[in-house]
């Protein structure tokens, strides 16, 4: 009986390292592609928001010299912590639906003007202005190559020499 519920612990772990296993494979192929889903447990993955990681001692900060009671200090860090998850939370309730339909409506539009308005203008052009270009890299080859190649060869011989004035530290260090 004892090695009945062994084989059967162990095939039953074995089947869930198997899931564990698929699961992480589905994972690393869905990282590949981008997703729609949004993480639940790393909501910042490209770390954009790195500024905003404000902590309690960033804010308040007490010298070693000048201190509140303890219970104080407590006391007001855990009623800022507080207050601080609280009211982002309420202002991203009201805020967050309507900022991000925005958003999406204006990287559509973006994209939508981007992908059937500018990329074809563009594409026109360079099809059609082929003899603006040809004379453009013509003027650039024979006036600005040359000028540039000259400026280059008489700026080249100059070097800067940094020294130390150690009578100019001693003097500043004394005042």
């Amino acid at each position: 009986a004892l090695l009945k519920e062994d084989t059967a612990r162990s095939e039953g772990l074995f089947n869930e390292q198997m899931e564990v296993n698929v699961e992480m494979q589905s994972n690393d192929l869905d990282s590949t592609h981008s997703s729609t889903k949004p993480g639940i447990h790393d909501r910042d993955p490209k770390r954009v928001n790195q500024c905003l990681k404000v902590t309690f001692e960033d804010v308040i900060a007490e010298p070693s010299s000048v201190r509140s009671f303890d219970k104080v200090w407590l006391w007001s860090h855990a009623l800022f912590e507080v207050s601080r998850l609280w009211c982002y939370r309420l202002i991203s309730l009201l805020l967050a639906v309507p900022v991000s339909l925005a958003a999406g409506l204006l990287f559509a539009v973006v994209s939508c003007l981007h992908i059937w308005l500018i990329m074809p203008c563009v594409q026109l052009l360079f099809i059609n202005m082929h003899w603006v270009r040809t004379v453009w890299g013509g003027f650039l080859h024979i006036l600005i190559s040359p000028l540039s190649a000259s400026i280059g060869k008489c700026c080249s011989g100059i070097s800067i020499t940094l020294k130390k004035d150690e009578d100019r530290q001693t003097q500043t260090r004394i005042l």
